[in-house]
């Protein structure tokens, strides 16, 4: 079984989901936000920085999924969200964690099935595919989100390296 952090990040609200994958099985952990103060980027960057620390060293996940920046017409928004991925990222780094990276719409398409989805039907398809009784925040329900693709994405990986070593076999 491995457990996955997925990181939703953002300057103001930074969303995290933990998801255990046992093959194809999901379980939900927990998920939340991580919400900054303050108009100081640099003070904004070390409370998700700490605040993804404390979750790692709670939860102990195996692997961090996180969302790629995109480039949106508004380069200072691009340039702040790429700081806030960067705190997430050295948090997981600097515990050891393994760190993989997927884009807004690869997760959309993991887990809605398009990569237009709108953030409802995210948080819809979060409780459909973990058995949640209600909607997590939307910025919760992307970090699981993200997770989840992480584990899709995993497995996958998984299955081919095993055919592959079952063609190796059999060619030996």
């Amino acid at each position: 079984m491995t457990r996955i952090l997925g990181i939703d990040p953002g300057s103001r609200i930074t969303g995290y989901g933990i998801v255990d994958q046992d093959g194809q099985r999901l379980c939900y952990v927990a998920s939340g936000c991580i919400r900054t103060r303050g108009d100081a980027l640099a003070e904004r960057l070390g409370i998700i920085f700490d605040g993804v620390s404390r979750i790692i060293a709670e939860f102990q996940p195996g692997e961090l999924a996180i969302e790629r920046v995109f480039l949106n017409k508004n380069a200072d928004s691009a340039l702040k969200l790429g700081q806030a991925r960067g705190a997430a990222i050295c948090a997981g780094v600097q515990q050891g964690v393994v760190v993989d990276e997927y884009a807004a719409r690869e997760i959309k398409q993991a887990v809605v099935g398009t990569g237009a989805a709108s953030k409802e039907q995210v948080q819809h398809m979060m409780c459909v595919l973990l058995s949640l009784q209600r909607s997590p925040p939307s910025d919760a329900a992307d970090a699981l989100a993200v997770a989840i693709c992480h584990g899709h994405h995993r497995e996958t990986r998984r299955r081919m390296q095993s055919m592959q070593a079952l063609r190796d076999g059999a060619r030996s």
